[in-house]
Parts: C-alpha cells; sequence; structure tokens
C-alpha cells in the first residue's frame, strides 16, 4: 500500500497523526491530562515544607482518594475498637498543588505518594531499632500490615491458611490496582481526549478483575470467609477501590462498567460500607499542613 494510501485509510479510522516513537524519549512538551502540571520523569523534593506533628503516636499524611481511604479505613475500625495506641492525625497532602512533593514528605516517602504513615510511639522500639526513632512506613499495602500486626487486630497472626488467604488478596489488590486507577481510570475520566484502544483495553481488565472478584465473593461473605471475625485487611484494602467502583464512587463509570452484573461484589460492597468505621473514613476530616 502507498504512502497516501495509508494515509487516507489513516483518516478514514480517526488517525490522523500516528505516533511514532523517538529512539530516546524526552518530555519536551505538556502531556495534558488532569494532572499533566505536576507530572514530571524525576523524583525528589521539589520544595522545602516541614510536615507537622500532632501529639497522637500515630501520624496519618493522605488524602482521601482509593488509595488514602485504605488507611483511614483501618485507622477508625482500631478506633472503633478503642484500641489503644492507635490514636492519630491525620494531615492533608493535597496532590493536586504538589505537596506530595514537599520536603518533609519525600522524607518519609521517597516515591512521593500517599498515604504516608509515622509511628512516634516509643513502643515501637527493638533490638534493631533506635530507642524513640520514628517510624515511617509508606506505600498502603505495607501501611495496614503494619498496622494490623502492631495491634493484633484484622490479621490473621499465626502462618497457616487464613494468614495466607488474607496475604494474597492484599496483594491481589496491590498489584490490579494499577490497572483500574492508573489505567482505566486515566484514560476513562482523565486523559486529555478519549482514545479508543487504552479504554477499550483496560476496560476489559478491569471488567476481569471484577470478575475475579464476583467469583470469590458468591461463596464468601467477606474476602477470607463468611464470619464476622474473618473481616480483615484485604477487604479494606480492596474495598477502597472495588467497592466504591461498584457503588458509583469511582470516575462517574458504574453504568459504562455495568457493575449491577457484579451481584456478590455489590452485596460485599454495602455490607462494608455500612459499617460506622468505613463511614466515617471516607470523608476523614484532615488537617492543613501549612
Amino acid at each position: 500500500m502507498s504512502q497516501d494510501n495509508n494515509a487516507s485509510s489513516n483518516q478514514a479510522n480517526g488517525q490522523n497523526d500516528t505516533y511514532v516513537p523517538p529512539k530516546i524519549w524526552v518530555q519536551d512538551k505538556d502531556n495534558g491530562g488532569k494532572f499533566s502540571s505536576i507530572n514530571s520523569p524525576t523524583a525528589g523534593a521539589r520544595h522545602e515544607q516541614v510536615l507537622p506533628v500532632g501529639e497522637a503516636p500515630l501520624q496519618l499524611y493522605s488524602l482521601n482518594t482509593p488509595n488514602g481511604v485504605k488507611a483511614n479505613i483501618l485507622l477508625e475500625e482500631l478506633a472503633e475498637l478503642s484500641v489503644k495506641g492507635a490514636e492519630y492525625d491525620a494531615y492533608k497532602i493535597d496532590i493536586s498543588e504538589g505537596d506530595q512533593f514537599g520536603s518533609g514528605f519525600v522524607a518519609i516517602n521517597p516515591n512521593s505518594k500517599i498515604p504516608a504513615l509515622v509511628d512516634h510511639s516509643s513502643s515501637t522500639a527493638n533490638a534493631n531499632d533506635d530507642a524513640g526513632e520514628p517510624i515511617a512506613i509508606f506505600e498502603s499495602g505495607a501501611i495496614l500490615m503494619y498496622l494490623a500486626e502492631k495491634f493484633g487486630k484484622f490479621i490473621p497472626l499465626s502462618a497457616g491458611k487464613k494468614r495466607a488467604e488474607c496475604l494474597s488478596w492484599v496483594m491481589w489488590q496491590m498489584g490490579s490496582a494499577p490497572f483500574l486507577g492508573g489505567g482505566f481510570g486515566h484514560f476513562y475520566a482523565y486523559a486529555p481526549e478519549p482514545l479508543e484502544y487504552p479504554i477499550n483495553r483496560y476496560t476489559m481488565e478491569a471488567k476481569r478483575q471484577l470478575d475475579v472478584l464476583n467469583i470469590h465473593l458468591k461463596e464468601n461473605a467477606y474476602m477470607c470467609g463468611n464470619d464476622e471475625a474473618d473481616y480483615n485487611i484485604a477487604d479494606m484494602i480492596i474495598w477502597a477501590w472495588y467497592g466504591q467502583l461498584v457503588l458509583g464512587k469511582l470516575y462517574d463509570a458504574a453504568e459504562f462498567l455495568q457493575v449491577d452484573d457484579y451481584v456478590h461484589v455489590k452485596r460485599w460492597a454495602q455490607k462494608i460500607a455500612e459499617r460506622p468505621a468505613v463511614k466515617r473514613a471516607v470523608d476523614l476530616p484532615l488537617k492543613p499542613i501549612g
């Protein structure tokens, strides 16, 4: 086919300018989209910002996004049980304003993503820690595992089937959610223009993941069993993304994804949404950092 015929074919398919990747990528223009003003291929602090530290033993620096809500839920569930030492202060890291690139936040999370947590409790010191040295934890999965194990709540502590199942679903979420958020969510809701190929590609994967959950939850009230005691961090971490998605809280995409088809996921999501701690977590008041 001649070049002219190729061009005509591309135009007929709405492909007026076919992108050809260069041999070496350089950031030579704005890529558009909701977060284009803060996106960069480099890491590290961009400005000085000292983070406030409250009087509670735990200091949370976050935002009420799906990733942030995960930590909120566990902290509020611990508060619901009046767990001593789990008191916390929560501060807002406004990612649209670039707060995650402040020097104080980068010091506790070099990846500049929310949430991040600092444990100032002196009881965390052990033979391998400097006495009284605060412990910084980043990545939502690590935060939930750290807190659940520290307080002995919402995670099976003994090696065996129950613990393996919980950790497997936690890691499933950590590996799967980027396809939902950075993939489907970005191209469906945030990209500067709708593009058929990435929307189709990530919609297919998002629906496949919902089907994985739907099949599993057909036989399980919670991710790791049917008893109230089986509710654990796997439910919290998955609900923040997939539970909110099927309840119509993310990307205005419930109809597009036909979420009502996933009846078992929706039943599970509604049950968790009714928990008092979860109700507080999704709209958690966050203090300003400056």
